[in-house]
C-alpha cells in the first residue's frame, strides 16, 4: 500500500459512521454558521465538499480545516489560483461554476445543504434529489421558481427535503406527530424588518446602508434587503406551499417584531402550536442536520421572564408591496413565481449600487411581472422556468 492509499484509509477509518456533507456556500451566513454546528459536534460530521462565488481567502481557511474532498468557485479564475496554491498541496479536487455545484450536490455525500443565494441553486439542488441525497435546504428561491421539480424529485427519489430557514423549520417543528389533513393553516411570523414604521415618504429616502441593518437577525445582504421590503417574507410563502403541500389560502403572514416565536401552525380544531426561540440561525441548521433527533447544545435558553411583551401586527401590504406580489405570483403559478423572483434578484443589486430608489424594487417587480401577462407556462420544465427567469432578469434591467 502506497503513502496516498494510506492517506485515504486512515481518512475512511477516521470518519466511518459520520454524517458527509456538502455545503454549498459555506463562506456565507448560513454556511460559516453550519460549520458552527459541525465545531460543535465534532464526531458527528465529514465536511466532503464546500463552495463560495468567489470569497476564496475564507475558503482556503475552510478548507485547510475541514479537508474537504473537494471545493467549488464559482469565479472560473479564482478557481485556478486556488488550485495552484492549494489544491495539490491540500489533496483537494477543485471544481467551478454551476456544474461544479452539481457535482458538489450530488456526488459523494449524504447531505447537502444549499446556502447559495438566488436561482443558481436550482440545477444543484435537483441533482440532490435526482440522486436521493438529503437536501437541508437554506436558498429558498430553489422552491420559488422549481418547486413542483424539486418535490417531485424528492419524491421519486425517496430523497428528503428538510428546512432551514427559521420560520420553515418552526412550521416544520409544530407539525411533527400530526396529521397534514388536520393543518387549518400555518402562520409564518415576519420581524417587519428596519422600516416597519416608517411612511411611504420616508422610504423614499432608504439608503442601501440603512437596508442592511436588520433589527434581529444577522443574515447575507440579498437577504436582508429581501427582509426589509417583506419579499423575503413573500418568498417564504411560496417557499412552505411546496414544502408543506399547502394551498395558498392555508397560508398566513404576521409581523411579530420581537421575531422570538418564529412561526405557529393552527389546527382544525384551533389549537394553535408555535416553535419559539431565541434568533439564531445555528438551531434551524442543527435541528435539520440531526432530524429525527434533537441534540443538546451550548446556546443560551430563552429567559421568558426578560421577555416583557409579545406583540403581532397586520403586515401592510401598500408600503411594502412586495409581499402582495408574491402572494399573487403563487396564485398565478406556473412560472410566474420564478419570474418574480428573477426581477427582483435583478433590482436589488441595482439598488444596492445606488441605481434605484428603494421603493423602486417592488415596483420593478411589478413591471415586470405585468409584462408577462400571457406568457406564463402553466406546467413548466427546467428549460421554461430558466428561461423565463432570464427573460425576467433582462426586462428588470432594461
Amino acid at each position: 500500500m502506497n503513502t496516498q492509499q494510506q492517506d485515504q484509509s486512515s481518512k475512511s477509518e477516521k470518519t466511518a459512521g459520520r454524517k458527509r456533507l456538502s455545503i454549498l456556500g459555506s463562506t456565507g451566513s448560513i454556511g460559516t454558521q453550519t460549520l458552527q454546528v459541525v465545531d460543535e459536534f465534532p464526531d458527528e460530521f465529514d465536511v466532503v465538499s464546500l463552495s463560495c462565488a468567489g470569497n476564496t481567502e475564507l475558503l482556503a481557511q475552510q478548507a485547510q480545516k475541514y479537508s474537504p474532498d473537494t471545493v467549488c468557485i464559482m469565479d472560473p479564475e479564482k478557481a485556478r489560483e486556488f488550485e495552484k496554491e492549494y489544491g495539490k498541496r491540500l489533496g483537494i479536487e477543485v471544481l467551478t461554476g454551476e456544474d461544479g455545484l452539481v457535482s458538489a450536490a450530488s456526488e459523494g455525500c449524504d447531505t447537502v445543504l444549499t446556502a447559495v443565494s438566488g436561482m443558481i441553486g436550482l440545477r444543484p439542488t435537483l441533482a440532490a434529489a435526482d440522486n436521493g441525497i438529503e437536501i437541508a435546504l437554506a436558498n429558498k428561491e430553489t422552491l420559488v421558481a422549481g418547486g413542483s421539480l424539486v418535490t417531485e424529485a424528492v419524491r421519486k427519489s425517496g430523497s428528503r427535503l428538510l428546512p432551514v430557514d427559521s420560520e420553515h423549520s418552526a412550521i416544520f417543528q409544530s407539525l411533527y406527530g400530526n396529521r397534514p389533513e388536520d393543518v387549518r393553516r400555518i402562520i409564518i411570523t415576519a420581524s417587519g424588518g428596519p422600516f416597519r414604521t416608517f411612511s411611504k415618504e420616508q422610504l423614499e429616502q432608504v439608503t442601501p446602508a440603512q437596508a442592511l441593518k436588520h433589527p434581529n437577525w444577522d443574515m447575507g445582504a440579498k437577504i436582508t434587503i429581501d427582509s426589509s421590503t417583506l419579499m423575503n417574507k413573500g418568498l417564504e410563502v411560496i417557499e412552505a406551499k411546496w414544502l408543506f403541500g399547502l394551498d395558498p389560502d392555508q397560508i398566513d403572514v404576521i409581523v411579530h417584531p420581537e421575531s422570538v416565536i418564529h412561526s405557529m401552525v393552527e389546527y382544525n380544531d384551533h389549537s394553535v402550536i408555535a416553535q419559539l426561540g431565541l434568533p439564531d440561525m445555528t438551531l434551524p441548521i442543527q435541528i435539520a442536520l440531526f432530524y429525527p433527533n434533537r441534540m443538546s447544545n451550548t446556546r443560551p435558553s430563552l429567559d421568558f421572564a426578560k421577555l416583557r411583551s409579545v406583540t403581532f401586527e397586520e403586515p401592510d401590504r401598500e408600503r411594502f408591496p412586495a409581499l402582495a406580489y408574491a402572494e399573487e405570483a403563487l396564485r398565478t403559478g406556473g412560472t410566474m413565481p420564478a419570474i418574480l423572483n428573477a426581477a427582483n434578484e435583478a433590482a436589488v443589486p441595482k439598488f444596492l449600487a445606488g441605481e434605484l430608489r428603494y421603493p423602486e424594487i417592488a415596483s420593478t417587480v411589478r413591471r415586470v411581472m405585468d409584462s408577462f401577462s400571457g406568457e406564463i407556462v402553466r406546467e413548466p420544465s427546467l428549460s421554461d422556468i430558466l428561461e423565463a427567469s432570464e427573460e425576467a432578469k433582462r426586462r428588470a434591467l432594461a
